[in-house]
């Protein structure tokens, strides 16, 4: 091999030994840049605000018995009327009250039992359902419905479909300010964990928003709802 060519060899070496430590630096600076853009903080905001209800579902029940079948439908036509005119007069609208078919059981029919011995055959079980806006309207009404058992309707409130129901339907309404109250704290969160490892607060990296709940407040005011969202947010983080 000549000297020009041992010269042109070494001068080549270089250049690739250069190459090689300029690419060594640009990588090491990439894995740099993406362990820095891999620094993150997950945390969670929480949502949660009162409201009252805005419909309330109140079903009236009350039983009858006879052993004439006829006459147990004419006494719950009498109870039923009753009752609807205890409804209106304390203004409710006829739109707001409704009334089912009476369940009617005959115990001497009944495949089980049929052998026990019992004061009347014929016992009937009828609901008048209540739906209206006007909570504090049908709230105050409630307990005042003892005044018709002494006029001898048997009401009854142990079965599970007598038990008032309060819903909240304006959930739409508030999603937008709950989810920003969520996000918000959220960030708040981020920031104070940021501030304490000494970093600074980055872009959204990744974002989910929980499920909205609504529960009662409290056994005793099942009128009033809470409803609850909680987002959960993933903040990039940088020194």
């Amino acid at each position: 091999m000549t000297i020009s060519n041992k010269f042109n060899s070494s001068i080549f070496g270089v250049f690739l030994l250069l190459a090689m430590a300029v690419l060594g630096l640009t990588l090491k600076q990439a894995i740099v840049e993406y362990k820095l853009l891999d620094r993150s903080v997950t945390v969670k905001g929480l949502a949660e605000n009162e409201y009252p209800a805005d419909i309330v579902i109140w079903p009236i029940q009350f039983t009858a018995a006879s052993n004439d079948l006829e006459a147990l439908y004419v006494q719950l036509d009498t109870q039923s009327q009753q009752v609807v005119n205890f409804l209106k007069s304390n203004h409710l609208s006829g739109e707001e009250i409704s009334l089912s078919t009476p369940r009617i059981t005959d115990k001497l029919a009944q495949e089980y039992g049929g052998n026990e011995q019992s004061k009347f055959r014929y016992t009937a079980l009828q609901t008048i359902t209540v739906y209206s806006t006007n909570i504090t309207l049908v709230r105050a009404m409630m307990p005042r419905l003892s005044e018709l058992g002494k006029t001898g309707i048997a009401f009854s409130q142990a079965d599970y479909d007598a038990q008032v129901e309060y819903i909240f339907s304006r959930l739409n309404e508030v999603k937008p300010q709950m989810i920003e109250e969520s996000t918000t704290n959220a960030r708040v969160i981020a920031e104070k964990f940021a501030n304490d490892s000494k970093s600074q607060l980055g872009k959204i990296k990744k974002a989910a928003q929980g499920q909205f709940s609504i529960s009662n407040r409290d056994k005793n005011n099942p009128h009033i709802k809470r409803i609850r969202v909680v987002s959960t947010i993933e903040y990039y983080l940088a020194d």
